[in-house]
């Protein structure tokens, strides 16, 4: 069950029933331009009552509509006056509540007409309508990138950018998309809203959950039409993506490398500063690499976190469960070399 608090602040862009806006006394309303503000800065101009006459008074954002406004005002007050019963998460948004609860739901409303795919939400029908179409209208001028959505362009066009628009208020951590900040804030707040139904696994985000639940459902619905490669998650698509295009928008300001991912870029950047900031409390071991740490730990805890779904054999890394599964496929990812070449090498081709 979905609780809601004030849908607006008191004030923002009301209008009384004699015409004028509230706090503003009929004997005031001449026919000339009149503005009334409230303490979060909201503005009305009537004279522009046939256009926007909603406007923001802190950075001039200006609509029709007296509900937009009041959600605009929320993103300077941080008010979040609703709030799911299920998991206390909350949000400035009535809308962004309702589609937040079909993930408890699992209500499915937008339905595809040329298959029988359903999703929670109407943008993630428009990413798969685009499938069946193959329409990618939006296009990148620096490296050739092209996308079904505006929103993606936008979010691709700052890797080349730079641009970090979203930022931390308790320390300077930017990010280039907010769900990136989101992610980033929940480490300093704790709050983890996003719940496993099927498990207690909990995340900051829900692209995160999404990404967990394909452990339960198996379900891979990110799909390579290039390879077949298929992924839970589309962020791993679209790092996939760049193995075809060859697109690198990640630059190295001291030299020419570049690369398809950032942690690659990172782990690039150490070559020139020298810089190991992850060490190991237990041994002093360190390294460039946060992910090489978390790794290097289990050596210590003896954690085994990759499980063989047909013996009960576990492994401390990925790419030692995927050695031991080619045991039960009888795949050979790796060329056998035999002792006869090692004894004469002019016999491998090279």
């Amino acid at each position: 069950m979905a609780t809601t608090g004030h849908g607006s602040p008191t004030g923002v862009g009301q209008v009384s029933c004699d015409g004028s806006p509230t706090g503003i006394s009929q004997a005031d309303c001449d026919g000339e331009t009149i503005n009334a503000r409230d303490k979060t800065g909201a503005q009305v101009n009537l004279d522009n009552a046939g256009e926007k006459p909603y406007m923001c008074g802190k950075f001039g954002y200006r609509t029709g509509d007296r509900s937009s406004l009041s959600r605009h005002m929320r993103t300077h007050s941080g008010e979040k006056p609703y709030m799911c019963g299920e998991c206390g998460y909350r949000t400035a948004d009535r809308s962004a509540l309702l589609r937040h609860m079909r993930t408890h739901t699992g209500e499915k409303p937008y339905r595809c007409d040329q298959c029988d795919f359903c999703t929670a939400h109407k943008r993630a029908l428009d990413q798969h309508l685009a499938k069946h179409t193959g329409e990618k209208p939006y296009m990148c001028e620096e490296c050739g990138y092209r996308t079904t959505q505006k929103s993606d362009l936008s979010k691709h066009l700052r890797t080349h950018t730079g641009e970090k628009p979203y930022k931390c208020d308790q320390c300077d951590y930017s990010a280039a998309v907010k769900c990136t900040l989101d992610g980033h804030v929940a480490k300093h707040t704790g709050e983890k809203p996003y719940k496993c139904a099927h498990c207690d696994y909990s995340a900051a985000r829900k692209i995160s959950l999404d990404g967990h639940l394909a452990k339960h459902t198996g379900e891979k619905p990110f799909i390579c039409e290039e390879c077949g490669y298929r992924t839970a998650k589309k962020s791993y698509l679209s790092l996939h993506m760049r193995t075809h295009t060859g697109e690198k928008p990640y630059k190295c300001d001291q030299c020419d490398y570049s690369a398809a991912r950032k942690s690659n870029l990172d782990y690039h950047l150490v070559k020139h500063t020298g810089e190991k900031p992850y060490t190991c409390e237990e041994c002093g071991y360190r390294t460039a690499q946060k992910s090489d740490l978390s790794k290097h730990m289990r050596t210590h805890t003896g954690e085994k976190p990759y499980k063989c779904d047909q013996c009960d054999y576990s492994a401390a890394r990925k790419s030692h469960l995927d050695d031991h599964l080619a045991k039960h496929t009888g795949d050979k990812p790796y060329m056998n070399v035999d002792i006869g070449q090692l004894q004469n090498p002019t016999s491998l081709d090279m």
